[in-house]
């Protein structure tokens, strides 16, 4: 299973001059390997997110993404990603490597706050099937 997402850095997402932030990659990575559990319809947490940075990504360049389980054991779910430079071939600038780990509903009732669970459960697009996903964070 796999899905495939698109990122275009734009100059709120810069770190160093230039260049966009790392940590704006890595949350675009995880909104991306999050959206796996939606195509398999569970519920996950991410639990660990190890990314590697292999190149610098300019302000401007559109970030190709793409994510896939590698194993499910459990409650775990495996996956890893590779974001591209201008491409879905283009250079490789940053992987990631996440473990999800699947949990029930009453995670976030019981961590989450009330506005934001009763909004999202009002929210139909929260709960089809079918579902754009947007990772610009």
């Amino acid at each position: 299973m796999s899905v495939t997402a698109e990122f275009t850095v734009r100059s709120g997402h810069q770190g160093a001059p230039g260049l966009a932030h790392g940590g704006v990659l890595a949350a675009a990575l995880d909104e991306t390997l999050g959206s796996l559990n939606w195509l398999q319809r569970v519920i996950a947490v991410t639990g660990r997110l190890e990314t590697d940075f292999v190149r610098p990504v300019p302000v401007g360049a559109e970030l190709h993404l793409e994510a896939r389980v590698t194993a499910v054991h459990g409650r775990k779910i495996y996956c890893s990603a590779t974001g591209r430079i201008d491409a879905p071939d283009g250079p490789v600038a940053v992987r990631a490597q996440a473990l999800f780990i699947e949990v029930r509903v009453d995670h976030f009732i019981e961590n989450g706050r009330a506005e934001e669970i009763d909004a999202a459960l009002a929210d139909p697009d929260q709960v089809k099937v079918a579902r754009a996903f947007e990772v610009n964070p």
